[in-house]
This record gives C-alpha cells, sequence and structure tokens, in this order.
C-alpha cells in the first residue's frame, strides 16, 4: 500500500509540475494566434484602402447630374371650400290626424369611443457624453439638436485638401484618414446609437455635425469626412466634385423629391445636403465603384425619434364645437422641429407611418380626449374633423414655402400655415391615438385627404380597400362631416395611403 502510495503521489506532483508549464505554453499559443489573426485583419484592411486609394486616383468621369422628381403637377386649391351645415330636422309633436301613424322605428344604441389615454408623458432624457476608458487625441465638443456631445478623435483626422480639388487630391485625403485610428472615433459614435435613438438619418447628421467641428466648417472637407466615416460604418456613398465643391451622394431605400440624383446599376445617388439645403450642382466628375463590405442603404423612414434636447414651445389655437369655443394649447418642440427641417422630401406614405414625439404629442391628446369622452364614434371623429379643419389655417406649400413641403405632425404644430396633405397625416394620428378606430389616407389628383373605417353604418362617401370600407373624412373641407367629400373629388377614384404610425 505504501509502495503504490509513494507512486500515486509521485506522479501527482509531476503532474502538478507539468500542468502549468503546458498552460503557459498554451496560452502563449493563443496569445500568438490572435495576434497572426489581428495582424492578418490589419492587412487586409490595409489592402483594403490601398486598393480603394488606387481606384480614386483613376476611375473618374465627367456627368451631369439629373434633377430631382417632381411630384403630382395637378394644382391644390388656393380657396378651399366650406360645407353646408347640417341642418337637424324636428320630429313633429302633434301626430297628423289624417294619416295612420308608422310604427316606431327601433332605437340603435350609437357605439360609444372607448377613448385609450395616452402614455404618461416621458421626460426627454439628457445624452452624457461617452465615456472613454483612456482618452486620447483631440475631442471635438458640439451642440446635437440640443444635446451636448463631446468625442475624441486621432488628431491625423484633420486631414486637408492639398491644392485644387481633382481625383489626385481625394486619393490623398482618404490615404491619410484610412491611416487614422478612425476605429476608435466610430466606436464612439455607435454607442450614442441608442441614448440618442439614431436613425440612419440622424447617424448620418451626427457624423456631419462632427465633421463640422473638426474642420471649422470647411463645406469640401466636411463631405470628404462624412464620406470616410459613413463608409467605414458600412454604408454605401459616393462622391463627386466640380471646380470648387465636393458632393456627398448617397442612395436611400425611399424615394425622395427635388433632390437632384445619379444612377448607378438602377440605384438612385442623391446629392444631399446635411443641413436641408438642396445641393445644386451641374456637370460633376464622380466615380462607378463601391469599397467592400459597405452595402448599407440609408433608411429615411421615421421609425423612432431622435431624442433631441427639450425646448418646449406652445401655440394657442381654438375652435367651435356645437356652439361652444374650445382653446387648445398646441406644443412642439424646437429642436425637433430643427431637426425635421434637415429631412428631404419624400413620398406621402412616409408621413403618415411617422411617430410622433410623445413630449409634445401628449398633451394635445389630452385635451381632445377630454372634449370626445362619451361621445359616439361619429361625433368623436366629426369632433376632431372640426379641430383640425378650423384650428390650423391653411396656406398651399407654394404660398407658404415657395415649393412642395409635406410637413411630419409637429411641424404642422408648429408652422402658422398647412395644407390638405399635412391635416390629413395630424388627422389620421389623433383618430389612431384617441378612438383606436382603422384609418387611411386618400391620394387624390391635387389633394390628400382622409378616410375611417367605423365600426357602425355611417352614410355618405366612402371607400373599399381590401374588403373593408372607410367613411371619407376630409380635414381640409371645412366644417364638412364624416361622409362628405369635396364635390369636384366625387367621381375620383383615390389611391388609398395605409397608416402605419403608432
Amino acid at each position: 500500500m505504501r509502495a503504490i502510495s509513494f507512486r500515486y503521489a509521485t506522479a501527482f506532483i509531476i503532474l502538478c509540475t507539468v500542468m502549468p508549464q503546458a498552460n503557459s505554453v498554451a496560452e502563449n499559443d493563443f496569445k500568438q494566434w490572435m495576434q497572426q489573426q489581428q495582424n492578418e485583419f490589419q492587412e487586409y484592411k490595409d489592402l483594403r484602402d490601398k486598393e480603394f486609394t488606387s481606384f480614386l486616383q483613376s476611375q473618374w468621369k465627367e456627368m451631369k447630374i439629373l434633377s430631382g422628381v417632381k411630384r403630382d403637377p395637378a394644382p391644390k386649391p388656393a380657396r378651399i371650400p366650406v360645407a353646408k351645415p347640417v341642418i337637424k330636422t324636428q320630429p313633429r309633436t302633434v301626430p297628423d290626424a289624417t294619416r295612420p301613424q308608422a310604427r316606431p322605428v327601433p332605437v340603435v344604441k350609437p357605439k360609444l369611443v372607448a377613448v385609450k389615454k395616452p402614455p404618461e408623458v416621458v421626460q426627454k432624457p439628457i445624452v452624457k457624453p461617452v465615456v472613454v476608458s483612456v482618452p486620447k487625441g483631440e475631442v471635438a465638443s458640439f451642440n446635437f439638436f440640443g444635446q451636448s456631445l463631446a468625442f475624441y478623435y486621432d488628431p491625423k483626422m484633420k486631414s486637408r485638401l492639398s491644392g485644387r480639388i481633382n481625383e489626385q487630391a481625394i486619393s490623398q485625403f482618404w490615404s491619410a484618414l484610412s491611416k487614422s485610428d478612425y476605429d476608435g472615433l466610430l466606436e464612439q459614435i455607435n454607442k450614442q446609437r441608442q441614448p440618442l435613438q439614431l436613425s440612419d438619418w440622424s447617424y448620418a447628421l451626427l457624423i456631419n455635425e462632427l465633421a463640422k467641428t473638426i474642420y471649422n466648417n470647411s463645406k469640401n472637407e466636411e463631405a470628404l469626412f462624412t464620406w470616410f466615416m459613413l463608409i467605414k460604418a458600412n454604408y454605401q456613398a459616393r462622391l463627386a466634385f466640380d471646380n470648387y465643391k465636393v458632393f456627398l451622394l448617397l442612395p436611400t431605400q425611399q424615394r425622395l423629391y427635388s433632390q437632384t440624383y445619379f444612377t448607378f446599376g438602377g440605384k438612385r445617388y442623391y446629392a444631399l445636403g446635411m443641413d436641408g439645403n438642396k445641393a445644386k450642382p451641374g456637370k460633376v466628375f464622380t466615380y462607378n465603384g463601391e469599397y467592400p463590405r459597405a452595402d448599407k442603404v440609408l433608411d429615411m423612414s421615421m421609425s423612432q425619434n431622435l431624442n433631441t434636447g427639450a425646448n418646449q414651445q406652445s401655440r394657442k389655437v381654438s375652435f367651435i364645437y356645437n356652439r361652444k369655443s374650445y382653446n387648445i394649447d398646441v406644443g412642439y418642440d424646437k429642436n425637433t422641429i430643427n431637426y425635421l427641417q434637415t429631412y428631404p422630401q419624400m413620398d406621402i406614405d412616409q408621413y403618415f407611418s411617422s411617430r410622433v414625439n410623445a413630449s409634445v404629442g401628449n398633451p394635445l391628446l389630452t385635451q381632445l380626449r377630454n372634449i370626445i369622452k362619451g361621445k359616439t364614434e361619429e361625433e368623436a371623429v366629426n369632433i376632431l374633423l372640426l379641430f383640425v379643419q378650423n384650428a390650423f389655417k391653411y396656406k398651399t406649400d407654394q404660398g407658404q414655402f415657395g415649393e412642395e413641403n409635406y410637413l411630419f405632425p409637429e411641424e404642422t404644430m408648429y408652422y402658422p400655415y398647412s395644407d390638405c396633405e399635412d391635416r390629413s397625416v395630424i388627422f389620421a394620428w389623433l383618430v389612431r391615438s384617441l378612438t383606436g378606430l382603422e384609418v387611411v389616407g386618400l391620394d387624390l389628383p391635387g389633394h390628400i385627404a382622409a378616410a375611417v373605417h367605423f365600426s357602425t353604418d355611417i352614410k355618405g362617401d366612402s371607400v373599399r380597400y381590401k374588403g373593408t370600407t372607410y367613411v371619407v373624412t376630409d380635414p381640409t373641407f371645412i366644417n364638412a362631416r364624416a361622409g362628405m367629400m369635396m364635390p369636384q373629388y366625387k367621381s375620383a377614384k383615390p389611391k388609398v395611403i395605409k397608416f402605419n404610425a403608432l
């Protein structure tokens, strides 16, 4: 037994001596393997940049950019019609003895609106600056729609265009930035996606605002830096230039209007101004090629609201219902308005599908909810119609902006005037939020209206969509009730627009 125990003990001692050495060797092998992988990846990344730098030196050609797509050319009415008041006939109080008495019509109890209480107003959180473990480089601090942000960046990124704008200068700019620590900056930017609730568009705007700070509002360097960083974030982006200016070209999932563009492989690359102003290049030089793995296309939908800093303001509006005047405080957030003003114009369905910022939407819903409480579906919808028809002053986009300009609901709350599509979008949001009824938009030649699906039969004009009847509700036809279409559109066949918000 002693011999066996001794042999086991000896083996155990040897094993304990060998295992740490084996672990140490394995650990060193793993570290070497990891370093090799990192080096190989770095070489691959450098190879991509080296090849793209060479590509940019020779693959440019002169092209003429195409004019932006225009919307429905049918003119909107400069003055909107006013519906005749609905006169309710009073029942006879004295029976007519010369006629036999008819059987009484059974009374159908109208369905009351089940008004849902909107969610509580949540104060906008303040976004704290990104905390990096080892701060290094220079710091860029700026205000992003009311949020104070700060990022560290490699001073090597502050490259400048050398001499006149040409393919050689742009190639050198790309090469200089590709040799900097752009990964560290990109990591900081990506960490702000969730706190700021960044969409693709606001992500691009954030990079552009960072470029403004780094390059002191030098437009050409801003465009080049934004182009470089978006590509490194795997977005598709291209450049064009003339003798004086560099233009950023971006493809989008949605069709944009009044934005000049190029077409490559059936895909439109829009020359977008990041400040809301339209870029208007003529003949320019550009290239036809993509950086490897940069395949994401900007999604311009308003599926979430940017977390702007709070700058709440309001204005008073009023309307009359049942001979009683109601005064309403319509709120808006100026930082949100500034953000929405950067948006290029899109198809009308994008506005019907946009989300309304709860910080400004809920107070308006609360006031209107108190007015329609206890009303039938039809009466509640008619009250909301009267509100939109009369509380907001009418003026065409041409009259207010000098061009067609669809508004998001928050913008309708802000601007002094609105026209048919703006009213229909905000009306659809009010109906869906306060009554829960299904609502759609109606696209007519030179006009946009709405329609509501009621749970009971409502007399008047209606449309059928996917087997469901929607009663026409026109928030531009002053004092019109549910079921009343503008006379000039009674014979028109509208295109139905789905409402996807909330």
